[in-house]
């Protein structure tokens, strides 16, 4: 996948470096040379720009990235104003940094795709959400093992974890099934209230909008993430 980082602050730089470990070609973007040069070994293109200036961005390869990450801190208004140029460049995904509860609803409003907190979520963390297609959130236990909520991919729904044979075929375990839902709060506010099932019941089927949670190596979770992507896209693109 490619990505857009802007902002090679200690969060942003973070993640771009583990990204580009991961395979993906990331273009990490900063107003500081200095920072630029530090990391131009360390991440796949590292470029010196005002990610403000219209111009600059446009000569971006826009239409070919996946993900635009801005990972500014320090400044709330570049932060704001780079966010709504390349909200209007139309960019395929949009996540951006909030900097504090107001900064937040800005971005509601400008309409980004995803809002990040560094403070309270890691750049591992958020690296392997970026890497992992269908994941919605990921914990590292170690550089070896996982836990990750996955959507239900769409050839598992109206099946039970016991016909899915996860375990045997993947070598992962299933440890429970949530259901994520919107409620609204006594200060008007949306906000997200999971329902998790307690440990998964082999002979429960799964629903469209179903979140597994899902344990084993890495290694294993990256295949089968990729074997049930490679899956729906043939399933879209037949349908299509």
């Amino acid at each position: 996948m490619k990505y857009i980082i802007v902002g090679l602050g200690n969060f942003g730089s973070s993640i771009a470096q583990k990204l580009t470990s991961l395979g993906n070609e990331v273009i990490a973007i900063d107003s500081d040379m200095e920072k630029v040069d530090y990391f131009k070994e360390k991440i796949t293109h590292t470029i010196r720009m005002d990610a403000t200036d219209e111009l600059a961005v446009s000569d971006l390869p826009l239409d070919e990235t996946d993900i635009v990450l801005i990972t500014i801190g320090e400044e709330q208004g570049s932060n704001l104003m780079a966010t709504a140029l390349f909200k209007n460049f139309g960019v395929k995904r949009l996540i951006s940094r909030a900097i504090n509860p107001l900064h937040k609803k800005v971005l509601e409003a400008i309409g980004v795709d995803e809002i990040v907190h560094p403070e309270a979520e890691t750049a591992e963390r958020w690296s392997n959400k970026l890497h992992l297609k269908n994941v919605i959130d990921s914990f590292e236990l170690n550089q070896d093992f996982s836990i990750i909520e996955a959507q239900v991919p769409k050839e598992y729904v109206g099946k039970t974890i016991k016909e899915l044979k996860v375990r045997e075929e993947h070598n992962l375990l299933i440890l429970t099934i949530v259901q994520r839902k919107e409620k609204t709060t006594e200060i008007g506010e949306k906000e997200e209230v999971d329902k998790i099932e307690g440990i998964a019941d082999p002979n429960v089927k799964l629903k469209e909008e179903d979140i597994l949670v899902i344990f084993g190596k890495n290694s294993d979770i990256d295949a089968f993430i990729d074997t049930n992507s490679s899956e729906d896209s043939q399933k879209q693109d037949s349908e299509s």
